[in-house]
């Protein structure tokens, strides 16, 4: 058995696409997948199931949604060391409460990006991108920064989610709780 890590994107967020977290752990557990949890109300999901190709789990899984709630949700799965790499890259250490990582859904390696951050970014504001993450450091909050979600949607062209450093150790302990059930 494998642990995944599932992060859906745009779910709970404002009032479009609410999904009651008693609903989504019933869906997952429909598709055989065992010890499911869920943290907080985001679209956070870890799971076991058999080795699997993640994306043979994420067409399984959104299909599953759309049948069942009547709308796309783009999912992205993580395994347990892909998870622990993505924080261990963190070039952040220092600040971890101001830290968001932005999963981009497709690798990207796009040079223009930066010169569309450079040219919005708040003075305090830094970054990293990586071929599927962006790490942003926002000493005034997520919730001030012009380097949001839709913003590198929009730039790249792809989905992405954005969680916060605290978040992403959570779902990394989950999964680590989880890891160590035998089914």
């Amino acid at each position: 058995m494998q642990t995944y890590i599932s992060i859906l994107r745009g779910i709970n967020v404002g009032v479009q696409k609410r999904i009651k977290m008693e609903v989504l752990k019933d869906l997952y557990e429909s598709l055989n997948f065992k010890f499911v949890r869920i943290y907080l109300q985001t679209g956070n999901i870890i799971f076991q199931t058999q080795d699997i190709p993640p994306s043979n789990l994420v067409n399984e899984i959104e299909n599953k949604l759309k049948e069942a709630l009547g709308f796309n949700v783009p999912v992205l799965i993580k395994t347990n060391p892909e998870l622990q790499q993505i924080i261990e890259d963190n070039p952040f250490k220092e600040e971890p409460t101001t830290v968001y990582v932005t999963c981009l859904f497709i690798d990207t390696s796009s040079e223009t990006i930066v010169n569309e951050i450079n040219k919005v970014k708040a003075p305090t504001e830094q970054y990293y991108i990586s071929k599927t993450e962006i790490y942003l450091y926002c000493p005034n909050g997520y919730g001030r920064t012009k380097l949001s979600n839709n913003f590198f949607e929009k730039k790249l062209k792809v989905y992405a989610t954005t969680r916060n450093l605290n978040t992403l150790n959570k779902l990394l302990d989950i999964s680590k709780e989880i890891s160590n059930h035998k089914a």
